[in-house]
């Protein structure tokens, strides 16, 4: 048995993958959606829980937003996917995707524990589980209480988010689970004429992956086909997003070695 694997009668998880930012509106739900699909044209069976429960967007990035999980009264069955992934979110169990959700943090924590405790989430090699922003609740009980084999940060080029992000990378560490990288959302733009990268960090974005001592996973474009897939449009080239697929598996198979 692998070290962390989680064997019970509803699920049997290889490896529990945490995606977190601490800023909202980096493209955190995007890059899990994107993640998750890449696993899975790798032959992995995968699935993802929405833990962002006030702000579910999972289900219209994975183009399941017309879908609901069912129950049997003690279980949930999650959503799968036209690719075979399977999605627990809110917003596949609320009858409106507009529903507001006014909770107060710790009931918030307790719906992700029960996505985790009573999904039907059966053989999984990889479960994403796409974090609100912020080092709340959420991310408090997800690290204190699912085994995680590591966490992916995401960011975007600008010293305001460097400076939260860091602030979440800071909380792994104070909690001992460790950052198997980061992910740099739209970090460039591509010109469509002579198909230049123009870059829209600086080194100083550099310096603070030096200094939290995090891997860069990747960089990202911005591109309206990528804003596209919450339309259930997939546009995107995927050649990129596999390479970085690639390099989470690697770090995940470097440790259970």
């Amino acid at each position: 048995m692998q070290q962390n694997q989680v064997i019970e009668p509803r699920r049997n998880i290889k490896n529990v993958i945490a995606v977190m930012s601490g800023k909202g509106g980096v493209g955190k739900s995007t890059v899990t959606a994107i993640l998750a699909k890449e696993l899975r044209k790798l032959g992995y069976s995968v699935g993802i829980m929405d833990a962002d429960i006030t702000g579910p967007s999972i289900p219209r990035l994975m183009d399941i937003k017309d879908k609901r999980s069912t129950t049997d009264g003690q279980y949930f069955m999650p959503v799968t996917t036209k690719e075979g992934i399977k999605v627990i979110s809110l917003n596949t169990v609320l009858p409106n995707e507009e529903e507001a959700v006014v909770w107060r943090g710790p009931v918030i924590a307790s719906a992700v524990m029960q996505f985790w405790n009573e999904v039907v989430w059966e053989d999984l090699d990889y479960l994403l589980i796409d974090m609100p922003p912020g080092t709340g609740d959420v991310p408090l009980t997800v690290m204190k209480s699912i085994p995680l084999k590591g966490v992916v940060m995401v960011s975007i080029p600008q010293d305001m988010v460097s400076m939260i992000v860091s602030k979440a990378i800071n909380m792994t560490k104070k909690l001992k689970v460790e950052v198997l990288g980061l992910i740099q959302n739209m970090s460039y733009i591509n010109c469509d004429n002579c198909n230049h990268k123009i870059y829209l960090s600086d080194e100083e974005d550099k310096e603070i992956l030096e200094k939290m001592e995090v891997e860069l996973l990747g960089e990202l474009p911005m591109t309206r086909e990528i804003g596209k897939l919450s339309r259930g449009q997939e546009l995107y080239t995927g050649e990129l997003f596999s390479s970085i697929a690639k390099r989470v598996v690697k770090k995940i198979e470097n440790k259970t070695r």
